[in-house]
């Protein structure tokens, strides 16, 4: 039977897990076809009740967790950091901007 900590660390890492897969499917129909394939590991399972089993579920899971993760990350737009503020990287040093829009040299 898994331990109270273990139980908490499990719904975190599914959780977390579906927030990863955000960024990377673009489309709803492929989301929910992964996020069932996702499941279907998690109940696969299930059924464990050895409690050093299930660490060991949890330390392969968090390692492939950390392996697949993002590189840009999808985070919501209302929250700091989140996607819609800053999504482009910052211009390099030195970097001048031309905001006349296609008048660029035309005086």
């Amino acid at each position: 039977m898994a331990t109270a900590l273990q139980k908490s660390r499990i719904i975190g890492l599914y959780r977390t897990s579906l927030k990863q897969l955000l960024s990377w499917v673009v489309s709803r129909d492929v989301f929910a076809e992964e996020a069932g394939k996702l499941r279907r590991e998690f109940d696969a399972y299930k059924d464990v009740k050895d409690t050093n089993e299930i660490e060991r579920l949890l330390r392969h899971g968090e390692a492939r967790l950390k392996e697949l993760e993002h590189p840009d990350p999808y985070i919501v737009p209302y929250r700091p950091g989140g996607s819609m503020f800053a999504r482009n990287p910052p211009f390099v040093e030195g970097t001048k901007l031309h905001l006349d829009f296609g008048k660029e040299g035309h005086h």
